[in-house]
């Protein structure tokens, strides 16, 4: 009798576009495995992702807003499962491989810095090699997760973590509808987390942007899903005048909340306790947790120092930070 796995694969050629990556076609893993009997490859590279300590500390990274004090704010971790929601219906209206696109979804900021996109600019400028978040994500799943092992994904869903953001497009469909569902997520929780802030009011977006994408974020996401389900085959695009309004909104943010001097009040100062961190641990590297000293031996304290930095979550990095830098209280 066929395992479930395999009825799985077989369900698959049923079911799944022509377009569709294929469980049974995967490209497979750096290092080989047996199959499990119930779960297909892509559906253990999901469940690796959501077992990872990358992915836990998600929730403790900014996704815009630094050090928000209302509990509703997005943070890396809810963003990443909006991403994830979006690209599930976008795959499932498309007859695309569901599980190999949460997969990617799920990885694809795992390698994300503290203090959000100011923590990766940082890291970037003080990096002789540079960083890029996407970069660091596939480092993340085949370098740094399990003690130094990594994860051993797929080919397929480290080249849609790789190419989430820029660049080249993915190998995939499946990692096409991620950067796609990447972009309208973050355009539209943006919105609703700045609202939420004072920095925008409700009425602020253009009114022919409101006119063709919709006035609320459900009805903007709407809008955008069914653009991208309407308009794909071959390959994931939008419908190119809703895809024109699309980019009309992302110039409004960036111009009314990313570059916001209220919004980003506090980025200043995230290059300095990058920097400090980043020169302290240079010539400390013996004071970084154990995970990295192999790094650290085998490529050395500029790369394990980055991979420290970037791994660490807003908070620890203030803490560590402080605990450096800030003189302590003491009693006489």
């Amino acid at each position: 009798m066929p395992s479930i796995r395999e009825f799985t694969e077989m369900n698959e050629k049923q079911i799944l576009s022509d377009y569709a990556v294929l469980c049974c076609n995967s490209k497979g893993r750096a290092v080989k495995e047996e199959p499990c009997e119930l779960r297909t490859c892509f559906q253990r590279d999901r469940d690796r992702i959501i077992h990872s300590k990358a992915f836990r500390r998600l929730k403790h990274k900014t996704q815009v807003f630094l050090s928000p004090e209302s509990d509703h704010y997005r943070t890396r971790l809810t963003h990443t499962l909006e991403v994830t929601q979006i690209a599930r219906t976008i795959a499932r209206a498309l007859r695309l491989n569901e599980d190999l696109t949460e997969a990617i979804a799920l990885g694809h900021d795992l390698g994300h810095t503290p203090f959000g996109h100011a923590g990766e600019r940082a890291l970037n400028d003080l990096c002789s090699f540079g960083f890029t978040h996407y970069e660091q994500s596939v480092r993340v799943c085949e370098r740094l997760e399990k003690n130094g092992k990594g994860l051993n994904l797929t080919y397929e869903v480290l080249d849609g973590i790789l190419h989430h953001t820029k660049g080249d497009w993915s190998d995939c469909l499946e990692g096409r509808v991620v950067r796609l569902s990447d972009r309208i997520a973050y355009i539209n929780h943006d919105i609703d987390d700045a609202v939420r802030a004072g920095v925008l009011s409700a009425d602020a977006i253009p009114k022919e942007i409101s006119e063709k994408l919709g006035n609320s974020k459900s009805e903007r996401i709407d809008t955008l899903v069914k653009s991208v389900v309407l308009n794909s085959g071959e390959d994931i695009k939008m419908d190119s005048d809703i895809e024109k309004y699309y980019l009309l909104l992302h110039e409004f943010l960036f111009e009314y909340v990313y570059r916001n001097p209220v919004a980003k009040a506090e980025e200043s100062k995230v290059l300095g306790i990058a920097e400090g961190l980043f020169n302290y641990f240079l010539k400390n590297p013996e004071k970084m947790s154990g995970e990295y000293k192999d790094v650290y031996i085998k490529e050395g304290a500029e790369r394990a120092v980055a991979d420290y930095i970037a791994g660490m979550t807003d908070h620890y990095a203030i803490t560590v930070y402080s605990n450096i830098y800030i003189p302590k209280a003491w009693n006489i």
